[in-house]
């Protein structure tokens, strides 16, 4: 019975039924309804095809209030995303630079170090940087109390004076994987070499050679001189034309010393010092003294008491360079921007010549410039030598740097600076007129604070109290002396 049919039996009956005939009825009733479903729900379950029988036919008279099973509608699923990669943080090493110089110096490496940090971002550079006067001193007492920077632009001599036994400066052989040594001579490689150690990489070679500003000698009706008998002439003309206060030549105390060795070699022929004794005789040591009381006489240089008077912490400071009235130094080939960029507007600084008649022998001597060392103390040796290698030998690093610490060494930076026509024109004509003339090594304790330093270097108290008139030309020769053979150690 299907269920229509419950429906009209259910319709079908009277109202005056009794009580116990309407308990019957219903029970059949329910009997009947149950007996119905039970036969729906088999064929339901027939038209499942479970366990693969051929599904039930569903007529248009079969009702239909059980639809069939119908797969469920699955929405495609996407992949799960997977959260993005973290690149690991690089560790980041902060080494300290430092270095002396002139703006020119400190703008052109601040560029480098900066473009080098843009390369590599796992170094972060702090650098310290000044003028020359008083760095040494300073640099002196971190590189004793271990507080020195990791990387450290320094004199040549600093090797012998602070790491004489290897423990300041790190062996650089230990970095040549880092370091490209075979773009330097061996032979200036060796005098960067100490206690068996490279202590430094050699950044250029130095001497000192004339500059003139050629602007004041048109002034005074005279060419820039080429011997010394020209120069003596020059100071006439200066002080005729110009006024007193003009001087064809400006030399400080330290200059004097270096000038002092030029003129003694050009006459004699011999080295200052050798195998650490000085080379000289206090005679051959007076004749130098008093030459440079006839400089002074002659109103070729000005005194020092007249210097110290200008108030300048330096010559490249000092008014009377800057407008022209001191119109010649005695200088490093490396130093002469600092001196050309000071000069007032419409100034022309000249490289010079040696001077043919002081004596047969082309006196003078070139030095390591400048060198770069690293510092024992260091934590990161190794970032050091690459900043090193950068500002050294990589093409970017040296088109930077140009010829702001001379005229470089590394044979790959020079062929790059000559390339791009880097160089500064004046450096590189005076560096090539130092290396053709001078023949004589430097002593590496010719520059030892205890003679050069301020205030009280041996070289400071023998030409200051030569000049003032302290000491005449025998005590002032013994005072040198007895400097000297103090730093050699006899």
């Amino acid at each position: 019975m299907d269920r229509s049919a419950i429906y009209r039996l259910q319709s079908s009956q009277k109202p005056e039924l009794t009580f116990e005939r309407g308990i019957d009825l219903r029970i059949k009733r329910i009997a009947a309804l149950l007996m119905a479903l039970t036969m729906i729900f088999a064929v339901s379950a027939c038209g499942t095809g479970v366990g693969g029988a051929a599904p039930a036919q569903v007529t248009a008279e079969t009702p239909t209030s059980a639809p069939a099973t119908q797969e469920p509608t699955v929405e495609p699923t996407q992949e799960p995303t997977e959260p993005p990669v973290e690149e690991p943080a690089v560790e980041q090493a902060t080494i300290k630079v430092s270095w002396w110089g002139a703006d020119a110096r400190h703008n052109a490496t601040q560029e480098a170090i900066n473009k080098f940090m843009e390369l590599n971002s796992d170094v972060k550079v702090d650098v310290q940087f000044a003028a020359w006067d008083g760095w040494e001193e300073a640099m002196s007492t971190q590189f004793f109390a271990g507080t020195a920077p990791d990387m450290n632009q320094i004199n040549w001599n600093w090797i012998t004076s602070f790491s004489s036994d290897g423990s300041k400066f790190v062996d650089l052989n230990k970095y040549s994987n880092i370091i490209d040594l075979t773009q330097f001579n061996q032979n200036s490689l060796d005098q960067c070499v100490l206690a068996g150690e490279l202590q430094a990489i050699p950044v250029s070679m130095t001497g000192r050679i004339f500059y003139w500003n050629e602007t004041t000698f048109e002034k005074a009706g005279v060419s820039t001189p080429k011997t010394l008998e020209e120069l003596y002439a020059a100071a006439d003309a200066f002080h005729s034309v110009l006024g007193d206060d003009y001087y064809p030549l400006s030399l400080g105390e330290y200059d004097r010393a270096i000038l002092l060795v030029y003129y003694l070699e050009s006459i004699y022929g011999k080295a200052w010092v050798v195998d650490d004794q000085l080379n000289y005789t206090k005679e051959e040591i007076e004749v130098g003294l008093q030459f440079f009381n006839e400089l002074e006489e002659k109103g070729v240089i000005p005194s020092i008491e007249t210097i110290a008077g200008d108030g300048a912490a330096s010559l490249d400071k000092n008014p009377k360079w800057i407008e022209g009235k001191y119109a010649g130094i005695f200088e490093w080939d490396s130093s002469a921007p600092k001196f050309r960029d000071a000069l007032a507007e419409g100034q022309n600084l000249v490289v010079g010549d040696y001077f043919t008649d002081i004596g047969d022998f082309k006196g003078g001597f070139s030095k390591v410039s400048l060198a770069f060392a690293i510092s024992e103390t260091s934590k990161y040796p190794e970032q050091c030598a690459r900043l090193i290698e950068f500002l050294l030998n990589d093409d970017q690093g040296t088109a930077i740097m140009a010829s702001q610490r001379g005229i470089p060494l590394s044979k790959k930076a020079l062929d790059n600076c000559i390339e791009n026509d880097l160089l500064d024109s004046l450096t590189a004509e005076a560096n090539v007129k130092v290396l053709d003339w001078v023949s004589y090594p430097l002593d590496p304790k010719f520059e030892d604070a205890k003679l050069k330093g301020t205030p009280d270097g041996t070289y400071i108290d023998v030409f200051s109290g030569l000049s003032y008139g302290d000491y005449d030309v025998p005590e002032a020769a013994d005072v040198l002396i007895s400097g000297i053979n103090a730093v050699l150690g006899s």
